[in-house]
This record gives C-alpha cells, structure tokens and sequence, in this order.
C-alpha cells in the first residue's frame, strides 16, 4: 500500500526529511527553486530589519546605494536575484559591513538549511 503525502510528512524526524517529501531530495529543480526562493526571501528579510534599524526610507537606502527604490523594495520582497557585490554596496549604503563566515555556511550546510 503506497503512504499518503500526509502520512509521509507526519514520520519526518528533522527538517531535512520534510523538505525531502514536500519539495524533493537536493539537486530536483522543484527543491533548487524552493532553496533559491527561502534565501532570497531570508536576505529580503535582513535587508528591511536592517533598514529599519538603521532608520532609512527605501529611498534613503537606494540613494546612498546606488540603486532605485524599486529595486531595494524587490530585493526586500524576495522577487530579485542580488550579488554578493549588490548585497555589500546596499548594506554599505546603509553604514553596514557584511562579514561572510564559512564557519556559519557548513553549520548550515549540515543542518540541511543552506
């Protein structure tokens, strides 16, 4: 008897296995586009508290970065692929340094988040 997508997702034991069932195992097209789409909209995320933080309209932002309002604000929705270098002049924009530590992405590597 083949087990319901429900009873599959009910016997995950980590994070890792319900992704497994709902979007496939890493390297499937629909588990990439899931991934790409959950870390553009958790950079999305940190860019707007970091903003808000800092006090900035998206206007401010985009005029000490470079960019249009636009394109912070789809940046800050998730619906825009950025650069690294991107990412360093708009957080600069806002008197922010990004610090990339390869500690923290094979932590998250192996718990199955990056």
């Amino acid at each position: 008897m083949k087990t319901s997508k429900k009873e599959q997702i009910m016997s995950c034991s980590d994070f890792n296995q319900l992704l497994n069932v709902e979007y496939g195992k890493r390297g499937t097209q629909a588990r990439e586009q899931f991934e790409a789409e959950a870390e553009a909209f958790a950079l999305g995320e940190l860019l707007q508290q970091e903003r808000k933080s800092a006090g900035m309209t998206q206007q401010q932002l985009a005029q000490q970065s470079g960019y249009n309002r636009r394109t912070i604000s789809r940046i800050e929705n998730g619906n825009k692929n950025v650069s690294l270098d991107s990412i360093f002049r708009i957080f600069s924009g806002m008197g922010r340094k990004v610090a990339i530590s390869v500690l923290t992405l094979t932590l998250l590597l192996t718990l199955g988040v990056g």
